[in-house]
C-alpha cells in the first residue's frame, strides 16, 4: 500500500517546501514544470507558497526523479518516484501546476509526469481533483500555448481544472530576484488564482460529504 511505502533518501528531496505540514489548513501540491536548479516556476511556486502560508500549506514536488512512461513498468506497485507521486497527490487537497513552454506546449518532463499520474486506467488520483494551472515564460505570451495544452492533458485525465482567466507570467526572467516573484502585481494575481482553487475545493468537499 502507498500509505506504507518508504520513500527513499533521494526521493525525499523532490519536496522542497520548508513549510511544515498542518491539519487545520488546506494541503495543496505545487508542480513544477521545469527540472533546472533555479527554474522560473519553481521560484513561481515557491514565492506563491509563501504568500499563502497563514492559511494553507503549498508542498513542491520536483519532477527530477519521475522516470520516462514504460507501460512495462505500468504495474499495480510503479517505479517508486512515481508511487511517491501518487501519493503526493491523493493526500493533496488541490493541485497547482506551473509550466514553462517548450515549442509550443508544456515541458515533456510535466506531460510525462501527467501521464504517469493518469494511471491506472480508470483510477487516477488525478480525477476529480481541483487543479490551478498557470505558465511562466521569457516571452512575451508568458506560455499561454502551452496553458491551452495543459488544460487539454488533465481535462482527457478528468481533473478538475479551475476555471478562471488563464495565469500567464510574462516575461518572467525580469521578475524573478534572488530566487523569489519580486512583481507584486503578478503575486497578487497568483493569490487570487489560490483563492479560485479554494473555492473549488469546499465545492468539491461540500459534494462528497
Amino acid at each position: 500500500m502507498l500509505g506504507s511505502l518508504r520513500w527513499p533518501h533521494n526521493i525525499r528531496s523532490t519536496y522542497e517546501s520548508n513549510i511544515p505540514m498542518t491539519a487545520s489548513k488546506p494541503q495543496l501540491l505545487g508542480i513544477s514544470g521545469s527540472l533546472r536548479r533555479s527554474s522560473f516556476n519553481t521560484a513561481v511556486l515557491a514565492s506563491l507558497a509563501e504568500a499563502v502560508a497563514d492559511r494553507v500549506t503549498l508542498e513542491i514536488f520536483r519532477l527530477n526523479d519521475v522516470p520516462l512512461y514504460d507501460q512495462d513498468d505500468d504495474r499495480d506497485v510503479p517505479p517508486p518516484a512515481v508511487a511517491v507521486l501518487w501519493q503526493a497527490i491523493t493526500r493533496a487537497d488541490g493541485i497547482v501546476i506551473s509550466s514553462p513552454e517548450y515549442n509550443f506546449g508544456v515541458s515533456g518532463v510535466l506531460k510525462n509526469a501527467l501521464d504517469w499520474a493518469s494511471r491506472p486506467r480508470g483510477k487516477s488520483k488525478l480525477t476529480g481533483k481541483p487543479v490551478l494551472t498557470m505558465t511562466a515564460s521569457t516571452a512575451f505570451t508568458g506560455g499561454a500555448r502551452a496553458q491551452v495544452q495543459l488544460s487539454e492533458t488533465l481535462t482527457a485525465i478528468a481533473a478538475r481544472v479551475v476555471l478562471r482567466p488563464q495565469i500567464v507570467i510574462a516575461s518572467v526572467h525580469e521578475k524573478i530576484k534572488e530566487g523569489r516573484l519580486a512583481d507584486a502585481a503578478t503575486l497578487d494575481l497568483l493569490v487570487a488564482g489560490v483563492d479560485d482553487l479554494l473555492r473549488d475545493i469546499g465545492w468539491t468537499a461540500a459534494a462528497i460529504t
